[in-house]
């Protein structure tokens, strides 16, 4: 492990609300010096220490040329932030690899909803975990490894997520004359963002109605059915590691997908994601497709709220590359994924395709499943979370040291996997020894 002493930290953009902030803190207690980049008020205001703030007012295109220096002249070994596709991100990830220094990636948790993620490098699509093969994480995920939690049905970190958002947009529309470079990663203006936030928290009691009724009437139907897992259309997941330019692409490919191959009494359920704000207009698209497929009368939309109680009764589940693909995992129902995602490997999602799947789904390898969430909650995954004050202060705790390690997150259990390989290979290769002089000495 490094000496805190000898790192200097450098913050970029992270999870809406003070997480980065109490991060910095616990950075800064090992030894190390910290800097935060911001780029609107937003990224100020959860950031108090102004000695550690640096301003940026530059446009896209001169950030690109910036970072390099910047990262020169304050000697940073380290930077760290939330998501690796932002272009502000992509730039300094390229710029601090040139160089040779460690990048540190949060994400919202691949087990979620109870953990976070941190790796090196890259997330999602650009994680290390998309170079493992199983046969890898089978073997590293063999060790006396401690238990681990179930995961909870719910996602404890919901009304203070969209919370923070709606104050991080606010703030941001707030400070758009001090930081007039500033451009949002997304395709809606700040005022837009803030609005959509808005909307969600005074709607949350309506929908949370509309759902319950959606729901009983599955439950209640008495009739099998297969669950569709949407997700945000301005998702770094759907934009950048999935084929399709836009969620409508998706519902048409399902629907056509389960009007040909579903038995005719089955029904298929789309599940929209927590934080869906209404920038797509899904239900109406899922109607519009579903009475042009001729099955209207057997799909159903239900809008966000627990997975678990759904999944529960399903027949199988499909996605591009949702995070909630691992809760069906866990449940050992079958998974279609239709995207780049990290749990994208043989034994765990179908290769079928997609009209094959609905006519007759291939369960996943329980084996490889298991293998699958052991190897991640002893490596990638940390409990807690971003936005509760009880999931940050969860999360810190362990953070430091996963921080000022040499390795990333994977190292330690593929070098214990890779020792082990090691030393049964001594042990097989010295009995053979042994048994070859045996037969030497009785000749």
């Amino acid at each position: 492990m490094r000496s805190g002493s000898d790192c200097r930290f450098l913050f970029l953009q992270g999870p809406h609300g003070p997480f980065f902030h109490r991060l910095a803190k616990a950075l800064r207690a090992t030894g190390a010096q910290v800097w935060r980049v911001g780029f609107n008020l937003g990224d100020r205001a959860f950031w108090p220490d102004r000695a550690s703030f640096i301003p940026c007012h530059n446009t896209p295109d001169q950030w690109a040329d910036s970072i390099g220096p910047l990262l020169d002249e304050r000697q940073i070994t380290d930077i760290v932030l939330y998501g690796d596709t932002r272009p502000i991100h992509a730039h300094a990830i390229r710029a601090a690899k040139a160089r040779g220094l460690r990048v540190h990636v949060f994400e919202e948790g691949y087990m979620r909803p109870y953990w976070a993620t941190y790796e090196r490098d890259g997330s999602n699509g650009h994680s290390r975990l998309m170079t493992l093969s199983m046969d890898q994480i089978v073997q590293a995920a063999q060790g006396p490894l401690a238990d681990q939690p179930e995961a909870p049905t719910h996602w404890g970190d919901l009304r203070q997520h969209m919370f923070w958002g709606a104050v991080y947009h606010f703030l941001v529309w707030l400070g758009r004359w001090r930081f007039p470079a500033f451009r949002s990663h997304r395709d809606q203006s700040v005022t837009q963002e803030f609005a959509l936030y808005a909307k969600r928290l005074l709607l949350l009691p309506f929908h949370r109605w509309e759902r319950i009724l959606a729901t009983s009437v599955i439950r209640r139907g008495g009739f099998p059915y297969h669950l569709a897992l949407l997700q945000l259309e301005h998702d770094a997941s759907f934009r950048n590691h999935s084929p399709y330019a836009s969620m409508t692409e998706f519902l048409d490919q399902v629907l056509l997908g389960f009007a040909q191959g579903a038995p005719k009494h089955h029904h298929l359920v789309f599940k929209a994601h927590p934080l869906e704000d209404g920038r797509t207009a899904l239900a109406r698209d899922i109607r519009r497709l579903a009475k042009a497929s001729g099955i209207a009368r057997r799909v159903h939309f239900v809008r966000g709220g627990k997975l678990a109680r759904l999944l529960d009764g399903a027949e199988s589940a499909v996605t591009i590359n949702s995070t909630a693909g691992q809760q069906v995992l866990w449940r050992g129902l079958p998974l279609k994924a239709m995207g780049t995602a990290v749990y994208s490997k043989p034994g765990l999602v179908s290769d079928q395709a997609l009209v094959g799947f609905f006519a007759a789904p291939q369960r996943p390898d329980p084996v490889a499943a298991r293998a699958f969430r052991r190897f991640l909650l002893h490596s990638s995954q940390f409990p807690g979370g971003y936005y509760s004050a009880g999931g940050r202060n969860t999360l810190i705790r362990r953070l430091p040291d996963a921080m000022l390690s040499e390795g990333d997150p994977y190292a330690p259990l593929l070098a214990e996997s890779g020792a082990a390989a090691q030393q049964q290979l001594r042990l097989v290769s010295g009995d053979a020894s042994g048994k070859l002089a045996k037969r030497l000495a009785s000749s």
